[in-house]
């Protein structure tokens, strides 16, 4: 039998017949999609498909999660089975960066043994520092004797600052800080080396300015914290309304 009488029997057109599928060759964008990969160890799909847009590849979400599932670039991570406690009277809401402030204590070690340790805080527009602001008046610290003393206190009441300390044994009094510890560590702590306190000064500092100012946080519409904060000051000089930071 004949193609044309095959496809008339089957109601096929023998355009369809002779249609053969030609794919674009995607290894240029998988090798791409491994090294992001690689070099952010903790982001998933959705991060590294925003990573690949901003850097032109005009693809959709669909194609980056096939990739990053074909390429078991999965990022694995352990479920811990236990309740979280929540304060019974949280801390308000902020309405605007610069308002409240997280802030914790973290440890590492040099590669000749020797102990480090860094102090960071945190905003409600996810800008991470590592210096103190006076500009906020009111702050969430956590339990810890970095924190607790009589310095402390004073600087923060002739400041104007109000300290909320979590509660011994409950981290999750102060979540943000307790996810941005993760953060840290996977991202960086974990992936490099340390050979003194210069070298991960310096380090450290390179990472927060592509956590401030390249990161892609979802919470934020998937733009980085200096970019969020740079919209909410041009909305607040012409009168806009105030964006929400309900789910930041």
């Amino acid at each position: 039998m004949s193609v044309r009488g095959a496809c008339g029997l089957v109601g096929c057109h023998r355009a369809t017949f002779y249609y053969r599928a030609r794919r674009r060759d995607l290894t240029p964008l998988r090798m791409r999609l491994r090294e992001l990969a690689a070099a952010r160890p903790r982001f998933g799909y959705r991060r590294l498909h925003i990573l690949l847009r901003r850097e032109g590849w005009r693809i959709n979400a669909k194609r980056t999660y096939r990739l990053y599932r074909e390429e078991a670039l999965g990022v694995r991570v352990k479920r811990r089975h236990k309740r979280a406690s929540q304060l019974r009277v949280g801390p308000a809401r902020p309405s605007r960066p610069n308002e409240q402030w997280c802030m914790d204590f973290m440890a590492d070690r040099l590669e000749d043994g020797r102990g480090s340790g860094c102090s960071r805080w945190r905003t409600c527009s996810r800008e991470n520092a590592w210096r103190w602001k006076s500009t906020s008046p009111c702050r969430a610290g956590a339990w810890s004797v970095c924190f607790y003393s009589r310095r402390t206190d004073a600087w923060a009441y002739q400041h104007g600052i109000r300290l909320v300390f979590s509660r011994p044994g409950k981290p999750m009094d102060n979540p943000f800080i307790e996810s941005f510890n993760g953060r840290l560590r996977d991202e960086h702590l974990n992936v490099e080396l340390f050979f003194s306190v210069a070298d991960a000064q310096r380090k450290i500092l390179e990472w927060q300015r592509d956590y401030n100012e390249d990161r892609p946080h979802s919470s934020l519409g998937d733009i980085p914290p200096r970019e969020f904060v740079a919209q909410w000051q041009l909305n607040q000089a012409a009168g806009g309304e105030i964006l929400n930071l309900e789910t930041v």
